[in-house]
Parts: C-alpha cells; sequence; structure tokens
C-alpha cells in the first residue's frame, strides 16, 4: 500500500446504509454552525456584559419518532445472545434516559428561566449555565433515531458496533462536549452564586426539584453529559465480552471501543489545557502587575504541572503543633510558587462580600515562589543526609505567637522531628542495655531481677518500641512532604535555607508531589528543553511533562576496549524493601536491567544495571560464548499456576527440584539457549543447550513452551519438565514455517505468531499445528522483523520500507499502514529512506524506533479496541547516531503498604480536629467500578465549589428536616464524582475516595539502545555525533496515580 500521510486515517470498514442515513440527517437538521468568536470556556461576569458571544441558536425539532423498543425474545437463542440482548436493552434504557435528563435540563429549567420575568438569571448567565446542551441534545436525538431502526432488526444482524462508530467518530461530537465539560466548573459557579444573591433563583430551584418525580438537583442532571462516554465504555465492553470471535459485530465493536476512548481522551487533553490555562490566569489576577512574578507567568512560557490545596503545618523546638493553615502550592515546569487562600466571605460590616465569589475559584495572595532547581525533598530521619543542618533554619513562624497557647493547652502534638529524636533515643538506650547484659553475664552469683533473662526481656521490649517508632516515622513521611527552600543570607553573607512541611490529603498525593518534583527538574535540562517535536500540533500540547523525559544516558556496557554491539534487554522486576518513601517515588522501576550483546563470530556480554536509584549503575558483567541475540524474561508462575502444577506433580519422585524462581533465557549467535535464575544478581546458569549450529534470532514462551525463532525457518518449542524448568536436554519439537530466518515471533492468548520472510504463520501453542499463513506486505523482499500487540491488533514492522502495518488478531484483516518518514522529515528533512528497527507499546503509546537514530511516539487506545493511530505523535529531539537497535519497557509497582494511610498516623488528627469527614465514611466500600479488569481512562478533574459560602451542590436532596424550607443536600452524593471508575475525580475538593483503594501504583521507564547519542535540536549546543559506543537513554514517566 501507499504509505502516505492521508494513510494515517484509512478507514478499513464500510458503514451500513443506517450510518449513511445517519450523517445525512445531521446535515440537512442540524442548524449549528460554529462562530469564529466561540470559545471552549465562557465568561460568567456582570449582567451588563450582554454582548453577543458567538453563539448560533440551535433548533431542536420536536420529533415524533417511536422510542427503540427490543420485541419479545425469540426461542432458540444461546446463553450469548441472551445477555447480548440484555446489554442492548441496557444500552436503550441509558440512551432514553439521558435523553430525557437533557430534555428536562432545557424545559424544566432553561425556557422558564430564559422567559421569566423579571428574570431571576439574566440571559448572559443562561447562555453560560445551558451552554451547548442543544448541541448535545441534537446529537443524542439523531443517534436515538439510528438506534431505533437497529434495535428493530437486532434478531436478524445483532449489529451495534459500527452504529456507535458512525454516530461518535465526528468532529461536532467532540467540540459540543469538549465545550461542556470545559465550562462545567464555570456554569456550576454561577448557579451557586445566584443561590446566594437571588432568593427567587434558589426558590425556583427548590419548586423545580420538588416538582419532579426523582427528586434529582439540577446539578445532578447537568453532570450526566460528563457521565455519558464512561457509561457506553462499559456497555460496549460488556457487550465486546459476550461476543464470541467470529461474530460479525466483533470487529465493530473494538472499532467502536477505539472511537469512544479516543473522543474521551481528547476531552481530558482539552480539559487539562483549559484547566492549566485558567488556574494560571486566576494566579496571575493575583499577583502585583509590576512584579516580577507577573511578568514570569505572563511569558507564555510556564506551564502548570501539579496544583493542590496543602496544609502548611508549623513545629516548635520540641516537636510541638504550633499552627497549620491551608496553602495553595502550584507546581511549574521551573518554579514552585505557594499562595495564601484569600477567601473572605464577610465584610467588615458582618454582610457578604459578593464581589469576591469568583467563578474558578478563591484568590490567592503569592506568599513565595522559588526557582525549581534550588528545592529539594527532605524525608524525616534523612536530614543529614541532604543538607548542611548548621546552614538550615526550620521555618518556625507564629512560634512565638502561639507559644503561650499551646503551653497553656494540656494538648502536646509531638512532630515528625520528634519521632525520630525518640527513635534515636531508643537506639542508645538499647546500646546501654546490651552493654548491661555483657556485664550481668559475667556475675557469678545469682540474683532476683538482675539476670540473663530480664536483661535479654528489656532488650526485646527496645527492640519492640524502636520497631514501632519506626513505624511511625514510616507513618509521618506518607503524607507529609517537607520541602528545604533556599532563604536570605545572614549578616555574615552566610546562606541560610528554610524547612516547609505540608500535610497532603493522602500518600497518594505526597507520592504524586516527589514524582513530580523529581521530574520537573529534569526537565529543565538541556536535552529536555524541548526534548520532544509535535509536528503541525497546537502549541498547547508541547507540554514536555506529559511526554516521557529523558533521565539518564549511560554506556551499555562497562568495557570500553571491545567493540560490542548491542543485541538485547530485558528488565527483571525485583522489588526492594530497603527504598524510603522519596526513593520509591523517584527511582526508576524496580529490579534489574540486563543488557545482552557481543561482537559478530566472537565472544558475547552481559551487563546488569540496579536501577533502583534514579541513575542506574552495573552491578554484574559476564562474558557469554557468543554474541548475545535476543532475550526473554520468564516471570514466576502465579499462586493458581503453582497449585496446579503440585496437584499434577504429587506423584512425582521426591528429589525433583520445586517450581523456579523467575529466570532469564538467553539465545546466542553460535545457537545455544542458555536459562539464568534472576533471583537478585546471583546470575546462576540453570540450563545450556544448543538446538543446532543455527543462531538463535529470537525468544518467547507461553505457559507450556519456550518458543526459539531459528536462522534456518524453524521454530523450536521446549516444554517444562515436572521441575517447572524448560526441558532443555531433551530433543525439542521443531516446526518449519519456511525457507528464511524467522526473525520475530510473538505469543497471544492461545496461539504463537511466527514470521518468516514477508508472511506470518499461526501456531497453535498446545498442539503446535499450523493454523494458517498470512501475507503481512506485498513486497516479498519485506521481511516482518518486528510484532508488537496491544488490544485486539498487532503492529508489524519490516526490513524494508518506512511503513509499519496493523493487523486484527481475530480476522488477520489489514486494518492501517502508517508511513513513518512523513515524521522523521521533521527532523531530518530530506531523509526519506527509512526503515523501522524496533517497536514498543506501552502506556497509549506506540514507540517506533528507526535505523536514522529517530524515535517516534504515536498515540494508540489502550483498551480492547483496536490500536489505530489517533493523532500525528511526537518525535524526539533526543535519539543514537545509528539505529535504535532495541526498544524496552521497565515497569514495577510500589507496594501496597506504602498507599495505606495509617489512621494512627502521628500526628494525624492535628489539622483536622472535627474528624473525617461524613462524606467519606459513606464511601468507604469499593465502587463496583473495581471489580472490572481495565478501568476508563476518563480524567475529567472537577473543580469544586465548596471554597463558595452556602450549601454543597449535590445530586439528591435529602429528607427534609422537620418544618424546614431550605433546599437540602445528602451528604452522599458526592460519590457522583466516582464516575465509571474514573481515579481522578475530586469530591469537594478531596481526592477521591476510590484512591484509598488503590492497589498499587506503576512505575515506568522506556529504554532505548544503539550506537552513541544524538541531539537533533538544531539550536542546541549539545554534541551532535560525538560518541560511537553502544548507549543506553532510559526515559522515565511520571507514576501512573
Amino acid at each position: 500500500m501507499g504509505g502516505g500521510e492521508e494513510e494515517a486515517d484509512r478507514q478499513c470498514w464500510q458503514e451500513n446504509a443506517t450510518g449513511r442515513m445517519w450523517r445525512k440527517r445531521c446535515s440537512i437538521e442540524n442548524n449549528y454552525i460554529p462562530s469564529s468568536s466561540s470559545s471552549s470556556s465562557v465568561s460568567a461576569s456582570g449582567d451588563s456584559e450582554e454582548e453577543d458571544m458567538g453563539f448560533l441558536e440551535v433548533t431542536v425539532p420536536d420529533m415524533k419518532h417511536p422510542s427503540p423498543e427490543l420485541g419479545p425474545m425469540p426461542d432458540g437463542l444461546s446463553p450469548q445472545q441472551v445477555v447480548r440482548r440484555h446489554i442492548l436493552g441496557s444500552i436503550v434504557q441509558s440512551e432514553r434516559s439521558y435523553v430525557d435528563s437533557l430534555k428536562r435540563i432545557l424545559q424544566d429549567y432553561r425556557h422558564p428561566l430564559m422567559e421569566m420575568e423579571p428574570k431571576a438569571l439574566s440571559a448572559r448567565k443562561c447562555q453560560v449555565v445551558f451552554f451547548r446542551l442543544k448541541e448535545i441534545l441534537h446529537c443524542h436525538s439523531m443517534f436515538q433515531i439510528a438506534l431505533f431502526s437497529r434495535v428493530a432488526e437486532w434478531d436478524t444482524t445483532e449489529k451495534i458496533g459500527d452504529l456507535f462508530v458512525a454516530s461518535f467518530s465526528k468532529s461536532m461530537v467532540l467540540d459540543v462536549y469538549s465545550d461542556y465539560v470545559n465550562n462545567f466548573t464555570n456554569a456550576m459557579s454561577v448557579i451557586k452564586k445566584a443561590c446566594l444573591t437571588k432568593p427567587v433563583f434558589l426558590e425556583f430551584l427548590k419548586k423545580r426539584q420538588m416538582a419532579s418525580p426523582d427528586r434529582v438537583t439540577l446539578y445532578g442532571l447537568m453532570v450526566k453529559p460528563i457521565q455519558r462516554f464512561p457509561q457506553f465504555i462499559l456497555l460496549l465492553q460488556d457487550m465486546l465480552k459476550n461476543t464470541p470471535t467470529g461474530h460479525p459485530d466483533r470487529l465493530s465493536l473494538q472499532l467502536a471501543l477505539t472511537e469512544l476512548e479516543t473522543l474521551a481522551e481528547k476531552l481530558n487533553e482539552q480539559k487539562r489545557v483549559a484547566d492549566q490555562i485558567a488556574e494560571i490566569q486566576q494566579l496571575i489576577r493575583s499577583v502585583s502587575d509590576r512584579s516580577s512574578l507577573n511578568k514570569m507567568l505572563n511569558s507564555g512560557q510556564h506551564q502548570l504541572l501539579l496544583c493542590e490545596t496543602l496544609t502548611e503545618t508549623v513545629y516548635g523546638d520540641r516537636g510541638q503543633l504550633i499552627k497549620s493553615k491551608e496553602r495553595k502550592v502550584f507546581l511549574l515546569n521551573d518554579m514552585l510558587v505557594c499562595a495564601n487562600i484569600n477567601f473572605k466571605p464577610v465584610s467588615t460590616r458582618g454582610q457578604l462580600e459578593i464581589s469576591s465569589l469568583v467563578p474558578l475559584g478563591p484568590k490567592y495572595v503569592v506568599k513565595w515562589n522559588t526557582a525549581l532547581p534550588q528545592v529539594q525533598v527532605v524525608e524525616v530521619g534523612q536530614e543529614n543526609s541532604t543538607y548542611d543542618k548548621d546552614n538550615v533554619v526550620i521555618q518556625n513562624a507564629g512560634a512565638k505567637k502561639h507559644a503561650s497557647a499551646s503551653q497553656s493547652s494540656n494538648k502536646v502534638y509531638l512532630g515528625p522531628p520528634r519521632l525520630f529524636q525518640e527513635l534515636q533515643d531508643l537506639q542508645k538506650d538499647l546500646a546501654v542495655v546490651e552493654q548491661i547484659t555483657l556485664l550481668i553475664s559475667t556475675l557469678h552469683g545469682t540474683y532476683q531481677n538482675l539476670n540473663m533473662t530480664v536483661a535479654q526481656d528489656w532488650c526485646l521490649a527496645l527492640q519492640r518500641m524502636m520497631r514501632v517508632k519506626e513505624e511511625e516515622i514510616h507513618s509521618a513521611n506518607k503524607c507529609r512532604l517537607r520541602l528545604l527552600l533556599p532563604g536570605k543570607t545572614d549578616k555574615s553573607g552566610r546562606p541560610i535555607s528554610f524547612m516547609v512541611v505540608f500535610i497532603t490529603p493522602n500518600p497518594l498525593s505526597k507520592i504524586s508531589w516527589v514524582n513530580r518534583l523529581h521530574l520537573a527538574k529534569i526537565g529543565l535540562r538541556e536535552e529536555n528543553q524541548p526534548g520532544w517535536m509535535c509536528p503541525d500540533e497546537d502549541k498547547k500540547s508541547k507540554a514536555p511533562f506529559w511526554c516521557p523525559i529523558l533521565a539518564c544516558r549511560i554506556p551499555a556496557f562497562s568495557s570500553n576496549a571491545l567493540d560490542l554491539q548491542l543485541g538485547a534487554v530485558v528488565h527483571n522486576p525485583v522489588q526492594s524493601s530497603l527504598l524510603g518513601f522519596s526513593a520509591v517515588s523517584t527511582s526508576l522501576p524496580q529490579g534489574y536491567l540486563w543488557v545482552g550483546g557481543g561482537q559478530e563470530g566472537a565472544g558475547g556480554q552481559v551487563e546488569i544495571f540496579s536501577l533502583n536509584r534514579s541513575v542506574p549503575r552495573t552491578v554484574k558483567s559476564f562474558p557469554v560464548a557468543s554474541q548475545v541475540l535476543c532475550m526473554e524474561y520468564i516471570p514466576e508462575k502465579s499462586k493458581e499456576e503453582q497449585e496446579e502444577g503440585k496437584a499434577e506433580d504429587s506423584r512425582a519422585a521426591a528429589d525433583q527440584p520445586s517450581a523456579p524462581h523467575p529466570t532469564i533465557c538467553l539465545g546466542l549467535q553460535d545457537g545455544s539457549i542458555l536459562v539464568y535464575g534472576s533471583v537478585d544478581t546471583g546470575t546462576q546458569c540453570l540450563l545450556t543447550c544448543s538446538p543446532g549450529r543455527q543462531p538463535v534470532l529470537c525468544l518467547k514462551h507461553s505457559p507450556e513452551y519456550l518458543f526459539a525463532g531459528l536462522q534456518n525457518g524453524t521454530v523450536a518449542a521446549y516444554a517444562r519438565n515436572n521441575g517447572g524448568l524448560w526441558d532443555l536436554e531433551a530433543q525439542p519439537t521443531c516446526l518449519e514455517v519456511g525457507a528464511g530466518p524467522v526473525r520475530t515471533l510473538l505469543t497471544l492468548d492461545d496461539t504463537v505468531w511466527a514470521s518468516c520472510a514477508n508472511q506470518v504463520t499461526v501456531l497453535d501453542a498446545a498442539s503446535l499445528q499450523a493454523q494458517q499463513t498470512f501475507e503481512a506486505h506485498p513486497d516479498e523482499e519485506a521481511s516482518v522483523t518486528h510484532m508488537i500487540k496491544a488490544g485486539s491488533g498487532v503492529w508489524m514492522a519490516f526490513s524494508s520500507g518506512s511503513s509499519i502495518r496493523l493487523f486484527h488478531t481475530e480476522t488477520l484483516e489489514h486494518l492501517q499502514e502508517i508511513n513513518i518518514a512523513t515524521r522523521t522529515t521533521f527532523v531530518l528533512p530530506g531523509q526519506k529512506n527509512v526503515r523501522v528497527t524496533s517497536l514498543l507499546i506501552c502506556q497509549g503509546l506506540l514507540w517506533v524506533g528507526t535505523d536514522q537514530g529517530i524515535i517516534v511516539l504515536l498515540p494508540v487506545p489502550r483498551l480492547e479496541g483496536i490500536p489505530k493511530i489517533t493523532g500525528k505523535g511526537m518525535v524526539s529531539l533526543n535519539g543514537h547516531c545509528g539505529p535504535v537497535e532495541f526498544l524496552a519497557v521497565a515497569i514495577s509497582t510500589l507496594a501496597p503498604d506504602v498507599l495505606k494511610n495509617d489512621k494512627e498516623e502521628e500526628g494525624g488528627q492535628e489539622e483536622k480536629p472535627d474528624g473525617p469527614s461524613p462524606e467519606l465514611s459513606a464511601l468507604d466500600k469499593p465502587p463496583a467500578g473495581e471489580m472490572r479488569k481495565k478501568g476508563i481512562l476518563l480524567k475529567y478533574r472537577l473543580h469544586s465549589t465548596s471554597h463558595l459560602p452556602g450549601q454543597l451542590l449535590s445530586v439528591k436532596d435529602a429528607p427534609p428536616a422537620p418544618g424546614g424550607s431550605t433546599l437540602e443536600h445528602s451528604e452522599e452524593d458526592g460519590s457522583i464524582y466516582e464516575m465509571a471508575d474514573d481515579p481522578d475525580i475530586w469530591v469537594r475538593s478531596r481526592p477521591c475516595t476510590r484512591d484509598t483503594h488503590r492497589k498499587e501504583i506503576s512505575s515506568v521507564a522506556i529504554i532505548s539502545g544503539g550506537r552513541g547519542y544524538r541531539n537533533f535540536n538544531p539550536s542546541s549546543k549539545l554534541p551532535a555525533c560525538s560518541e560511537t559506543d553502544s548507549t543506553l537513554l532510559i526515559w522515565q514517566v511520571p507514576l501512573m496515580l
């Protein structure tokens, strides 16, 4: 196929007549035309601004189309068909309810407010509150018409996926939903302000709610568009799960999931950019026009990486808490800003100050700001290793002022510094008691209460107390963010620093701050300024922090005397319990990196790096007989597999070895396969064999077999022996797949794909029989060199040409082709002869390495859909001087106990004297979405309006109080923010309760290997291509929170 840019969006499916009818109706009946002055966020300033806002009214015709209804269930349906029918019924009922809710908003709220005299809400504010709702209703009215015809013919066709593709792949859907989501916080603030200032508006809302059958508030109705796509995705996931392979609707459902996920990701990105701009603008308005900070913020060079309300605490010399106050902390790409939340709802005359009610949040007063490179994170107990205590003054502002008050109180709060001092005291006491024990052992007489038993009890008691104190310190570290900041010099010119202590809402927040501070500092290095180029994309999308950041570049081999070529790399994840809290948050994924290579026709070399730090270091290096061409990491069997193995091997000989630990398999140029134990760095060679003199080009494993792709077109399959290791001594099962070399293997659920020349053979992983062979490229000279799976698709690269191709895992249908050369020409103009040398998919990004040393990133969906390229992607300005020999991912998870928020944490009740929030206790149970295998990727961060005076916005009202006439709200309604397995929604300014149930956090790094290092930025001062030795580049990705 041709490999032009137009191929990026090539669709490989045909929409049916219903889809064409849908598009035709939209083009005729849709009166919405975007105006050039339209914006995604609408200002809600005063009523005096009644000028045109760029809106064009949309007439939503009251079409009397019949509601979709399923007929009686036919006889003879399979269980899956029955389930699919029920899911379709859920889709129909869900869509009907959603459209009815949209109509209620317009008919019960918007229209009466627009017609009301005198007006409770101005026409302009009505436009702000109900922004884009007409267009959203129009989209779903059209979808409902198409859904009706699809439901009517369901029992004959059983197809629904293509309807979702046709309906929600339009740019109009993205536009209207993006505008609505970005404006939601603004709209809610207008509603709340009107409730406070206009009793007639509050009375109107109260009457409308009372008159509704379900008593859902206006807020509860308006949050439904934000929930719609997560609901669709969950329903389609269920439908796909109950659609068998080979069903005509299966590919359409996978494509529909792709479209919905792509739409959700675009909404996420636009929402993120809108929130970033809004927060920075709010901060700018709070800074003096003449200040240097104002000029820096207005320069447009600063990007907001993280902002959160944290509690600043001040401790006295004895470790007692003196005061605590909420601060708004902003992490920009090159500075840290701390501001007071300057919200004063009551004036000097005791009346409400309406001018202080701003739509986007409270006003701030900047307390301090500092350059990011000078900020250090200091954990409790690690002060001596972080800074010189003689040059540090721990901030104790207000200590004198509050000293008498704290002393007069019977409460004494001990802060983390006091905890560490108490631990040191216990350590000293234990040393003394041990000396006493030695002296007691020298006594000749026997004395009551002065013997070895008593002395040993003393030692054991002190050791228990130390363990308790260590746990208290560890718990204190979980939610305490201690930052060392540069201060002014003293009279003698000595530099003085000061300490600021913040309490984060939970351990997850603390981890996020430490990790993002660390990566933001790395992002300021010259090689990351910028690190990526986004061809033809909006400048707003060039946020370097959201891209992988080049953390380091290191030599691949410790011996520079030999000219060693890179062959392969694998990550061996090993948890380290010795790492501190901040080390876990900033280090690369825990474990070891095995790098193999050598000289062609000569010996090989293996280098093992430890990743339990921010820069890897070599821990072991050893030679092997021949050049290493490939590696495979084989994890330990799961508990279920081990139990099955024990049952099967119960009659085996007693001297059989037990189930092995994780292993590393090496394939060599001379045809040997070596199996090493991967426990730490022992590197014990457990097995070795030589299936022939044919070089081992690739290795893959399934639960039953180890597969080796050989130079002569054969796949050798080794079965496990009774001990769980591969039986390399026995003759392997050899499968001939072609005359050329087997360059790459791919294991899927129950099959193995083996490439030979331009064809791929699909083998049954259990019977080892060939199922079918298909052509992956029309050019016979273009051999398949790489295969990588994501979702329901496989991307392939070839030995010639610059294209990569996508195939469906089930139908083997060719779905998409992308020409990588169109991306690399932005870095190296005129270089059109590009060859892909490596592939990797990780976290929704397809990494493509080329023979020019350039690395390209292309966005792909993450769910069960088809991994189509959904955007133009990015090109790395950091690469190699020669071909990118490999791309690999290192992933590890943080231990679950790191995330536990200990209820007995020292000082845990200091900053929250009112006790736990009642709405959180109502949400302690994990949401139903927790049981799902995969979550939804929507991450709208709905800024809470809880900082504004008045009642909390909620979905449904609480039972009315006796004799009360005010509009009440139930506490548990905050759970609406936890929509559809969404981890990033905030419940009333607090992190979503679901965070407390998180089992793990993923740390991710990407490793590329090639000759030397090259920076492709033409304005960079870094050496262009000075190194020729094999080099590893390691990119770090923000923690998956």
